[in-house]
């Protein structure tokens, strides 16, 4: 689910505070540690992140060459009146050319930087760009420019603030940001703003219950992530794709087990469970795979499944009304399974009734392998 990325730049100063502001990012969980060649074996040493490095080669084996420092890009070299005859340009398509993923790196001095960060894109799988006097104009230059271009726009900044603006500009935002800073906090606020940056609210309705029935005995798939939940998190579950009911977490209290915030109870083995912009299988989840977590405000976030534990249990039937469609779940008949009603407060299978009022995220569109299609499907 998770979108946006985010790099740290750790190419100046000496290596140990370097190495200090890397492994921060490391255990923050940032995507890509940018550094010059030289140094791309010791980050690597550090633990598992990829590595893109300053250079015109590949001899690093860095993830990622990046091109423009000591080039056009940073102004090291005058830009030339055809841009693509630059080192930077001519370097990005050689490198391409090899098969090797490579980024641009440009700081926008003037309007013609900015023309010239648009070119470099145009070649480049990213595109790097330091802004100077500017904030949002220029950035909203080369979102628009470079909207159709298999090019991912990197915006630098300095803090957890301006990478918020950075996400947020022209609403799509740019795809990431590399951030330039030596306090340990900026880098974890920023890691912990690109969970749930450009991720969109869902809209959650309410659904009239029409029935609950107890029927009998079968397979059902609890989830338990390496993440733990609040009151109000749960997972979107449901018999049909496009009516998923808010399974809550079993992160309340109850007088009957220990509360386990790490767990949902999430329904039957053929059920569908919402992963980012598809469905899965419920009976198809594994350790290590992508999960999504939503709140009773349709506010998304990744998490990480740790374990499925698939058991025989008693089931129920749950049928509500939403707009006259009628939509369905097949729980665990326990206590401690909890759909969220309308006032977004968690209620017990054991306590619904018909006439109750509970979440559901719908769809009017169908799914094929879990994603979104314009075709006729009925599903009951």
């Amino acid at each position: 689910m998770k979108d946006k990325t985010i790099w740290i730049k750790a190419d100046e100063g000496n290596w140990d505070d370097r190495k200090t502001v890397i492994t921060t990012g490391i255990e923050s969980g940032v995507d890509f540690i940018l550094v010059n060649g030289a140094d791309v074996s010791r980050v690597k040493e550090l633990g598992s992140v990829r590595v893109a490095a300053f250079a015109y080669d590949n001899k690093s084996g860095a993830d990622i060459v990046v091109v423009g420092k000591g080039g056009e890009g940073d102004g090291s070299k005058p830009l030339p009146p055809d841009y693509g005859g630059s080192l930077d340009v001519t370097s990005a398509i050689r490198l391409k050319e090899k098969g090797v993923k490579v980024a641009g790196y440009v700081i926008i001095r003037n309007k013609d930087y900015e023309n010239f960060a648009a070119e470099l894109g145009s070649v480049c799988d990213y595109l790097i760009t330091i802004g100077t006097d500017w904030q949002v104009i220029p950035l909203e230059n080369l979102i628009a420019g470079l909207q159709k271009k298999n090019v991912k726009l990197i915006s630098g900044v300095k803090s957890s603030e301006q990478a918020k603006l950075a996400f947020e500009t022209m609403e799509h935002g740019t795809d990431g940001v590399l951030l330039d800073t030596r306090d340990l906090n900026q880098i974890k606020k920023t890691a912990a703003l690109v969970e749930s940056a450009g991720v969109k609210e869902l809209e959650l309705k309410a659904a009239v219950v029409t029935r609950v029935e107890p029927i009998g005995m079968g397979d059902r798939v609890c989830v338990d992530t390496c993440n733990l939940m609040v009151r109000g998190e749960g997972m979107l579950v449901g018999s049909q794709a496009n009516g998923m009911f808010l399974v809550h977490s079993e992160s309340e209290e109850s007088p009957y087990v220990a509360s386990r915030p790490f767990r949902v109870n999430a329904g039957a083995v053929h059920a569908y469970v919402k992963v980012g912009e598809k469905t899965r299988y419920l009976s198809e989840l594994k350790a290590g795979d992508e999960i999504t977590i939503v709140d009773a405000e349709g506010r998304q976030r990744a998490g990480v499944v740790g374990r499925v534990k698939i058991e025989r249990r008693p089931l129920v039937l749950v049928e509500a009304d939403i707009g006259g469609k009628i939509v369905k779940n097949i729980l665990q008949n326990a206590e401690t399974i909890k759909l969220v009603t309308k006032d977004k407060k968690p209620v017990a299978v054991t306590d619904l009734k018909v006439g109750d009022e509970i979440l559901v995220h719908s769809e009017d569109i169908g799914r094929h392998f879990g994603m979104k299609i314009e075709e006729t499907i009925i599903e009951k």
